[in-house]
């Protein structure tokens, strides 16, 4: 049974023979090893084409924005894994990024679908605010979180926010989808009663769409960020072991709520 049309295999990526590795039309060895950095390698895979200045600068920053969160779900998992099979990195570095999704990590990708939403309203004529009042009045309707806006701990604003916008305005890099995140972040208040600021999900689609980063591919720089961190928190599980700790911590205050034996009562021992 055939799935789509297409037999035969075609890719525009990597071709080699037995002297020559080629990447998207370019020699790897003379090319590319030694002048690029792997972020604008990233953007190369990606896309075929290598980025400008101001793309490298916003991409390089958001990575970095990115990379490290603390012992967040993600993190723990991994660290997790790797305390029950310290054998086996790369099932531990899965572990972390399985959980990649709306809630953890995959925000940004949510909100740029958004911003490319208004942005497209603009281009049919509609004032910015109008476009952002008109998108978030139809996510209020729906009941569907806005992607990219409030943070647990960064009430007045996430500070990666500031730096990263800043660093898109000092490389030259287009600022319009940041105008629009700013937009939907004016208009937040009045349509949903909460001064939702941005958060660094937010920002990175907004500069990143500004330079020509693809809204499909948004997910992927935060998988690839956070891999980079997760591998410096496995090199110090293996150091100084917390996985086992993580684990008992989350059972210490668990309560049983099910059904047990008749005279079974499991709090006398």
């Amino acid at each position: 049974m055939k799935i789509g049309k297409s037999t035969v295999p075609h890719t525009a990526i990597c071709t080699s023979d037995e002297n020559t590795i080629v990447v998207r039309g370019l020699n790897l060895c003379d090319d590319l090893i030694g002048h690029l950095s792997f972020a604008d390698y990233f953007f190369l895979l990606l896309t075929g084409n290598k980025p400008d200045a101001a793309c490298s600068a916003v991409l390089n920053a958001t990575l970095v924005a990115i990379a490290e969160h603390g012992f967040v779900p993600s993190v723990q998992a991994s660290r997790m894994t790797y305390a029950a099979a310290p054998d086996a990195l790369q099932g531990a570095v899965a572990a972390g990024i399985l959980g990649c999704g709306s809630v953890i990590l995959g925000a940004s990708e949510t909100a740029g679908k958004l911003f490319a939403e208004v942005a497209a309203r603009v281009d049919g004529g509609v004032s910015l605010d109008d476009a952002a009042h008109a998108a978030i009045s139809e996510l209020k309707a729906s009941r569907s979180p806005i992607p990219g806006y409030g943070h647990p701990l960064h009430k007045a604003r996430d500070p990666r926010v500031d730096r990263l916008m800043a660093v898109a305005t000092q490389a030259g890099a287009n600022l319009r989808y940041v105008e629009i995140a700013q937009a939907i972040e004016r208009v937040i208040p009045g349509i949903t009663g909460k001064d939702l600021r941005m958060n660094v999900s937010a920002a990175i689609p907004a500069v990143l769409m500004g330079v020509g980063f693809p809204v499909g591919s948004l997910r992927g720089v935060p998988i690839l960020a956070r891999t980079a961190g997760l591998i410096a928190h496995l090199a110090e599980e293996a150091e100084t072991p917390a996985g086992f700790a993580l684990s008992y911590q989350a059972t210490r205050e668990l309560q049983y709520d099910g059904v047990l034996p008749d005279g079974l009562n499991l709090n006398a021992h």
